[in-house]
């Protein structure tokens, strides 16, 4: 069965989380936040209750779409590796849109619909979050804009017919619907976009227009928490079959479905001294984790937000055209960074050549097409189980597969026909 609360691991940091700040310095208030959110999430994301219970409409529909999702050996796997090391994974690819964002979609929908939110904007990468959340509006009945950033807008033509079959506006950021996007615009009108200037279009069309809020599918706590139902389920699911990981990986953008199964882990780390690894996999061409400098930022790229601490690649940082939308992000999760600062979570980075030969490798093996940001934790997993023939040794690996490349064949295309660009 699916959990009955989240975890909030804000308590059992090594250390607090600095404070949000605006840009004079001064503290941002949790009031503050409201007009942007809903004040229920807004309790959460600074609340230090160790745990927080899953509201029950919440729950029930968790079930609906087919919590809990599966945990399943990577067997086939194993044996073309020739590894003495066990492989999970945590399917998340099962859910109805395909990929874990729907797991804080659906909660911050519930928390709109019942304070009466008529309308929400959201920014959208790959485009996982926008169809998730485009799900949960239509579920709960709110009316939502999305804007996704160019290049991926452009690339995958059909995570965009999913947000609109579910009734969400989808447009291509940078758009000319904000003064935001307008400026980028004009700097150049082909930009390609980012996760920063989606996130800053969202949030301005958001304070702009009456009884709209905004809703956000990375980096800050309570979307991490609401996601630490993945990593809730994969303990019960491993104990059941008399497991336990000694590495557990993921990849990074914002941090979202990496914390979303490690941080029950982790927990088990910090608080019961359990011997366990974290590796967290990022590309190359957006190191924000293994270069990006630890400091204060904005979460955007026009300086809406509130200033997070955290490691960044600095907020005007353009990506590449990488396949892995879902990555293309300059910060991350606040949270994530100070585990990161303590040598909790180990860093690793791979090239777009790297991470579309393990999916295809894992597609061959284990037939499931990943999404290329799940290839990330994919190829994290194979090189793992490498090191464990290399050195003779079982190793429980456990990973999460946080999505489905059905919907982005345009990459395996370029990598299986030489066109992606060693560079990247």
């Amino acid at each position: 069965m699916a959990p009955k609360e989240w975890y909030n691991i804000l308590p059992d940091l090594p250390e607090p989380v600095p404070p949000m700040r605006k840009p004079d310095g001064s503290v941002v208030k949790p009031e503050e936040l409201e007009v942007l959110f809903a004040k229920e999430v807004v309790r959460q994301e600074f609340s230090q209750d160790r745990w927080i219970p899953i509201p029950e409409e919440v729950r029930n529909t968790y079930l609906e779409i087919g919590r809990p999702t599966p945990l399943i050996r990577a067997k086939r796997l194993e044996e073309y590796l020739k590894t003495p090391a066990k492989i999970y994974f945590k399917y998340e690819g099962v859910t109805p849109t395909g990929s874990h964002k729907v797991n804080t979609a659906l909660a911050q929908a519930y928390y709109h619909s019942k304070e009466g939110t008529e309308r929400l904007t959201t920014e959208t990468g790959a485009g996982q979050w926008g169809s998730a959340l485009s799900l949960a509006t239509a579920l709960f009945d709110i009316a939502l804009r999305v804007y996704m950033v160019r290049i991926s807008y452009e690339q995958k033509p059909y995570r965009r017919i999913v947000m609109e079959t579910y009734g969400a506006e989808v447009v291509p950021s940078p758009s000319p619907y904000t003064q935001v996007g307008k400026k980028f615009l004009e700097q150049d009108p082909n930009h390609p976009g980012s996760l920063g200037i989606a996130i800053a279009e969202a949030i301005e069309d958001a304070v702009t227009h009456e009884n709209t809020k905004y809703s956000l599918g990375s980096v800050l706590n309570h979307v991490i928490l609401h996601q630490t139902v993945i990593g809730l389920e994969a303990k019960k699911q491993m104990e059941a079959l008399g497991e336990y990981p000694d590495v557990v990986i993921g990849c990074v953008g914002g941090g979202s479905n990496y914390a979303g199964l490690a941080y029950p882990f982790v927990y088990d780390r910090l608080k019961g001294g359990k011997e366990v690894r974290f590796v967290a996999a990022e590309p190359k061409s957006v190191p924000s984790m293994s270069k990006g400098e630890y400091r204060y930022d904005f979460g955007d790229s026009a300086g809406l937000t509130p200033m997070l601490k955290m490691h960044t690649l600095g907020h005007d940082f353009v990506p590449p055209k990488i396949h892995a939308g879902g990555l293309r992000y300059h910060g991350v999760a606040p949270t994530l960074s100070i585990l990161i600062n303590h040598g909790i979570v180990e860093p690793v980075t791979y090239s777009q050549e790297e991470i579309f030969e393990a999916g295809r490798i894992f597609a061959k093996t284990e037939g499931i097409i990943p999404a290329p940001e799940s290839d990330h934790a994919v190829k994290a997993a194979i090189e793992e189980a490498l090191k464990a023939k290399e050195e003779g040794e079982e190793r429980v690996i456990l990973f999460n597969l946080s999505g489905h490349g059905l919907l982005d064949l345009k990459g395996y295309d370029d990598f299986l026909h030489g066109r992606l660009g060693s560079h990247l």
